[in-house]
């Protein structure tokens, strides 16, 4: 069956950092099992996983409908046997990490600075509770560090996604340690990624 090539969707930036992200999320891969990747977004990072670390089945999702169409594209055109079909899934909803079957690995990418503290937080509850003992949870996206900003541009571009709604913005990683841990998550480890980026990495207790 033919796929509707203009329900893809184009990131630029998860094209640029699917393969650094590939390779820190590789250090954290179960070695078989099921992952889950919380907001997909266009799809580009799921079929990027899928490919890197076949031995796992991924599990893509999304809450708006013309996302989840750009993810089931990209994972027709894949090929790729171990990504199942993208659920609809609101991350900032509280309840849905009961819903969901117990994962080895969840992944979030560039959310976080879009919602405010309060969903946040309820995306590592939801989370720690989604994953199976010892599971991982790994998240990236741009991140103060001890309160600061590590550059006039994402001074700029928190300035810039708080003037359309207060509420959101950069989360301080301090914050994130503190709140992961208090859902249940260890922090293991901070990768320094291209863009001033991070990808944190947590253990379920």
């Amino acid at each position: 069956m033919a796929t509707d090539e203009s329900n893809k969707l184009y990131a630029p930036s998860a094209s640029r950092n699917a393969g650094v992200l590939c390779d820190v999320v590789a250090l954290v891969a179960p070695k078989n099992g099921d992952a889950l990747e919380i907001a997909s977004g266009t799809g580009q990072h799921i079929v990027a996983f899928a490919a890197a670390i076949p031995a796992v089945q991924w599990h893509p999702s999304e809450v708006e409908a013309t996302r989840l169409r750009s993810i089931e594209a990209y994972v027709h055109d894949s090929e790729l046997s171990n990504i199942s079909a993208p659920i609809t899934l609101n991350a900032t909803q509280v309840g849905w990490g009961e819903t969901i079957a117990p994962k080895g690995l969840i992944i979030l990418a560039n959310l976080l600075h879009l919602i405010s503290e309060i969903e946040a937080a309820t995306v590592l509850q939801e989370g720690a509770r989604a994953l199976a003992p010892s599971g991982h949870f790994c998240i990236y996206g741009p991140f103060k560090r001890d309160g600061e900003f590590t550059s006039d541009g994402d001074e700029r571009f928190d300035s810039d996604i708080r003037a359309a709604d207060s509420e959101v913005g950069y989360k301080d990683d301090a914050w994130i340690k503190r709140t992961a841990q208090n859902a249940g998550l260890d922090f293991m480890d901070a990768h320094e990624m291209p863009a001033n980026n991070l990808a944190l990495i947590f253990r379920k207790s």
